[in-house]
Formats: C-alpha cells, structure tokens, sequence
C-alpha cells in the first residue's frame, strides 16, 4: 500500500489493529525475519524502565555523538512531531525516509495486522539498515519483555528505574512489573539498573539468565561537588563532571547509569573526559522538567504516574516562586490520579483541570474530583480544554507566579507550541 504523506500513513497504521495496545513479539519477530533485519551490524543498547527513560536515551545519544560515533535512536511517545520518534546523528528523519520504510514493512507484512507501534518501530529498524551506524540506542514503549523493541537482542540494557505504571499490562505492584522491565536482559550480555532499590523480582530475573547487572549504589554511584558530579564504577573514578543540561537533581541518578552503560562499552566506544562534558552540558530534551522563563515562569513536564510526580515534587521543591504556583493538568483516565496529586498538593496554590480530548483522556470533572479527594481544601476550575486551562492561568498569575503545566505528553503537546 502506498500513502502520499505522512499523516496518511499514520492514520491508518492506527486502524490496522483495532486492539491498539497487543502485547507479544511474534507478529514483530516474522515481519523482522521477512524484512532480513534480525541481526543487525550495529551494537544495540536498550532502554526501558518506568521514568527516565527518555533522558537517558537522549544523555547516551549527545555523549556519544560528541565521541565522533554513528548514532540512531528511537523513542516514544513524540512530543510534537512523529519524527521526534527516529533519529539518526541526533536529526529527526524526513516525512520521506519514514513513508519509504513504512512501505517496506508494509509489503513484508502481507497480512499479519501490526500495531500501530510494532509498525513504528520496524520501520525505524529498516531505517537505521541502510544509515552504516555503529550503535543505535532504542527505547521501550511499554513494559520490556513482550515490547516491540524487545525483539532485538540488546548489547547493553538498561532499567532506569521501576515504578508503578501500566497496570493492565504489566501488573499491580513493583515485583511483577520489575519482571516485566528485566525482560529486556539477555543471556550472558551486561546490563544495568539505575533504581536504587530494584525490585527482587529483576534481580532473581538477571541471576537466572546469567545476565552479568551492574545495579547503582552497588557497582557505581556517583558524588556531588562543588562545581559538578564526580560518577565511580569499577575501579574507576571519573574527573568532576558538569551537571546535565537538563533540569533536575534527579537527573544525576539517570546520568550516573548512563556512564555505567558507556563504562561497559568502552572497548568498543572509547570516550575521553571531553566527550563525557561536551554531551551531558549540552544534551536537552522538551517536555522534561523545560523551563520557559519571563515574567510568569512556565514549567512543561509530561510525567503521569506517581513517580514522576514525586520527582517534580522535588524540582519544584527545588525552584521555589516567588509568587504562586498554579498548575494545569490534563491526564490519561487510565492513571494514578490520585497518587499522581497527592504528591503535588504541598507546591501548588491552584489547579486548572482540562479535559483531553484523546482516546483514554480524562474529564476535567474527573480530574477535580480526584484532585478534591487527594488535596483537601484545594481551588479548582475545570475546562473543556488543556489549551483554555492554559491561557485562563495565565490570565490570572501575576508576576513572579509560575504556571506548571503536567500530567501527560498530550497536555504538554498542546501547550508548548503557544509557550515558546
């Protein structure tokens, strides 16, 4: 089948399977074999984990561009663009390359009914095929063991951290969805954990797949200084290092596992301090903890469960207003609401709750009555729109204020291009 654009193409990879959301590599795994991609010639480091993720792809991806590497990478969800979601030399590919590999996995398909990301994710494998790289770092999209992604045997993986999230999928407590992240590990290859109390389940996992884990706080860590980090590892120590480029302390727990997974590939990637500086000062990220200033200063970050609210809890702990804070949230109806706004309830004056209009998206009327239950006392107004909560926020901050918009990649997506 052959779509003219881009946006063609997409509507009806969503349409293809109606189940949307399918866990399984089989149907991946015989589209991958008919596509002659199963054995890659690049070194492939995997990323999964429940927060994080996003960060440490882009962290690996600017300190190895710095080294002088070949580098592809593919993440999900976008932010603002499909293309956000395939990279090559750290550039977003054309509408052109991706509807050619569209294309191609279409014809090697036949009849087996991809999802929407299993397509995705096998053209961006067709399109790293024919770019002579040497490393391409991909992020999971959901869980690890049964993710599209998880087809491909990685040289290196990483878990950044476990959390509770996609309950349907992957299981109601840390333990079960810990297995499901350690699915990502291979038989006799490194990999690495940055959550500094990992599950038992994803230890026990990686001892009986003889997978060698390098776990933080255990096998390295990292220290603050005076004017940086300095990361430790086996028998190795780095120089004082400058802090990441993007905003927040918990950054430093992401870039010490990214400097493991480097740390394990040094043979094949060798690096000097300057390449380690140059990526972590430089490397950004939309949508994570992003810091828009002016008179009202605006926060965009796209966390939506529990987790990722206790890490902006502390950011914000941590960029304290002078004024008021007031906070715009539009969420998934699948999600943590409540776990999400206790976490917030210290740090924030007023909520401006938005209906999202996307499949799954929650009312704003189910959103304040969370946000009712979870922060007691509370004043909220609700909207038909994130958009409108957006703008009515800002009409009533005053200098000094800052206005927090959270909750979901949607909200931030339809926010930010009116922002900056």
């Amino acid at each position: 089948m052959r779509f003219p654009t881009l946006a063609e193409w997409l509507s009806w990879q969503e349409t293809l399977n109606p189940a949307g959301i399918e866990l399984g590599l089989g149907r991946v795994r015989t589209v991958l074999e008919r596509l002659g991609l199963a054995h890659p010639p690049y070194c492939v480091v995997t990323v999964g984990g429940t927060n994080g993720k996003g960060s440490s792809v882009a962290m690996l991806e600017t300190v190895l561009l710095a080294g002088g590497y070949r580098v592809g990478s593919y993440t999900s969800p976008h932010l603002l663009r499909y293309n956000e979601r395939v990279r090559i030399q750290g550039r977003e590919v054309s509408d052109a390359v991706l509807c050619a590999a569209f294309e191609q996995v279409d014809q090697a398909r036949s009849d087996i009914a991809l999802t929407y990301f299993e397509f995705g994710t096998l053209a961006a494998f067709e399109i790293f095929a024919g770019r002579d790289l040497d490393i391409t770092i991909l992020e999971v999209g959901l869980g690890g063991r049964l993710d599209a992604v998880n087809v491909l045997d990685s040289d290196v993986a990483l878990v950044t951290s476990v959390g509770i999230d996609h309950q349907e999928w992957l299981g109601t407590d840390r333990e079960s969805i810990g297995r499901e992240k350690a699915g990502i590990f291979r038989s006799g290859r490194v990999a690495v954990c940055g959550d500094p109390v990992p599950p038992a389940s994803l230890l026990q996992h990686a001892q009986r797949l003889g997978a060698l884990l390098y776990c933080a706080g255990r096998d390295f860590g990292f220290q603050q200084a005076d004017e940086g980090w300095c990361w430790w590892g086996p028998g190795q120590r780095s120089a004082v290092l400058p802090l990441p480029a993007l905003s927040g302390a918990f950054q430093l727990d992401n870039a010490a596992a990214v400097l493991m997974v480097l740390a394990l590939l040094k043979s094949r990637f060798p690096l000097d301090e300057g390449a380690l500086q140059q990526g972590l000062a430089t490397v950004s990220l939309p949508g994570r903890f992003q810091i828009v200033p002016g008179a009202v200063t605006r926060l965009f970050d796209v966390g939506h469960n529990p987790h990722a609210a206790a890490v902006l809890a502390s950011s914000l702990a941590d960029h304290p207003s002078s004024g008021r804070t007031l906070a715009v949230v539009g969420m998934l109806v699948d999600k943590d609401h409540e776990g999400v706004f206790r976490q917030l309830c210290p740090y924030l004056d007023a909520w401006y709750a938005a209906d999202l209009d996307v499949p799954r998206g929650a009312s704003s009327r189910q959103l304040s009555l969370a946000i009712e239950k979870s922060c007691e006392g509370s004043t909220v107004f609700c909207f038909a729109s994130v958009i409108e909560a957006y703008r009515q926020a800002m009409r009533d901050a005053r200098p000094g204020d800052q206005v927090v918009v959270f909750g979901s990649f949607f909200t931030v997506a339809e926010v930010l291009p009116e922002a900056v």
